[in-house]
């Protein structure tokens, strides 16, 4: 990843080696006219080094008869010594500037992850987990992600250069925190290795047992195992891509009508499901007045025991019921806040 600042600093470094090189010519060629073209090159140049890194040698071009040489050798010495100071200024900035940027980055994640709640944490990139990240991104959700693979990371940000991200290992408690676990909505164990996603589960549940937990499985005969180490849900990237490619074969309208929905960028639609706040317990599904958001159509209810799919607008909302919806990230947000 090409970085502002790194490359503004490179470009000061190679501006002022420039100047040092076209400093010592100058140098140079003036030391071989004041000599009256009797010192060879490399005494000119070693005289023109000598002067401008003031090392304090005795005159290997002979000044002593030359006011005016004496002179320019002060004006060298003068000119050099700064340019030469500021490409050393410059080098020593682009050496150290990799590890100062990266602790300032640090910090800054670290700040603005103490700074949210109810968010979800992305453990792994690679995969399924950039998808995860992406589909959280384009639905507003706020995320922190985990990885320690500092080349994946910096593909991540170069696709969302305002995500949230922590370089380490998702396994182990303190990265977790840092990620801000215990004030986190949900998890993703979204790494290639069931291993490794098994471990986060274990370690994300006893640190916050109260956290949603989904989790992803190569292998099939491990997902009694993610669900007893923790995992609320556990999805397999293989099984569903079965079920898309059967759903591509024998119902197409339907996908098309799906992938035409999750990649519109003007709608944006998605499918949510919204909980029943305690101001509408009690009443018809008309008093919820959905009719006022242009993006938003009420798909079913979701009860304690069954579905009721394109409910009434008489019919009576309950505390258990969740109502399922397709509508835009936006007018989520506003259902959420109102409903």
């Amino acid at each position: 990843m090409k970085d502002k600042f790194s490359s503004k600093i490179l470009k000061k470094f190679l501006w002022a080696g420039l100047a040092l090189i076209i400093v010592i010519l100058i140098g140079t060629i003036a030391y071989w006219f004041i000599g009256n073209k009797q010192d060879s090159i490399i005494n000119c140049i070693y005289m023109t080094v000598i002067t401008i890194a003031t090392i304090g040698y005795g005159e290997i071009v002979d000044l002593s008869s030359r006011p005016l040489g004496r002179v320019f050798t002060m004006l060298l010495a003068f000119s050099g010594f700064g340019i030469l100071t500021y490409v050393f200024s410059s080098f020593t900035a682009f050496a150290v500037e990799g590890e100062l940027k990266a602790t300032f980055i640090r910090r800054k994640m670290e700040k603005n992850i103490k700074k949210l709640k109810n968010h979800f944490i992305i453990c792994g990139i690679e995969g399924v987990g950039f998808h995860i990240i992406n589909e959280l991104n384009n639905t507003n959700r706020p995320c922190v992600v985990i990885d320690k693979d500092k080349m994946k990371i910096e593909k991540l940000t170069e696709k969302f250069p305002e995500q949230i991200y922590i370089e380490g290992d998702a396994t182990e408690d303190i990265i977790l925190l840092k990620a801000g676990i215990e004030n986190a909505k949900g998890i993703f164990a979204a790494t290639n290795d069931d291993n490794i996603n098994l471990v986060i589960c274990l370690s994300a549940k006893q640190i916050n047992n109260k956290i949603k937990m989904v989790s992803g499985c190569n292998d099939i005969m491990n997902i009694m195992k993610m669900k007893k180490s923790g995992a609320d849900h556990v999805i397999s990237p293989t099984f569903i891509g079965g079920l898309r490619m059967a759903s591509e074969m024998i119902r197409p309208a339907a996908v098309s009508f799906l992938d035409t929905m999750l990649r519109d960028k003007y709608k944006n639609l998605r499918i949510e499901d919204l909980p029943v706040s305690d101001l509408y317990i009690g009443k018809p599904v008309s008093a919820l007045n959905l009719k006022k958001y242009n993006n938003t159509l009420l798909l079913a209810i979701k009860t304690e025991s069954d579905w009721i799919y394109n409910p009434s607008e008489s019919f009576i909302l309950e505390s258990n019921h969740k109502l399922v919806v397709m509508t835009t990230p936006e007018e989520r947000e506003e259902l959420e806040k109102n409903i």
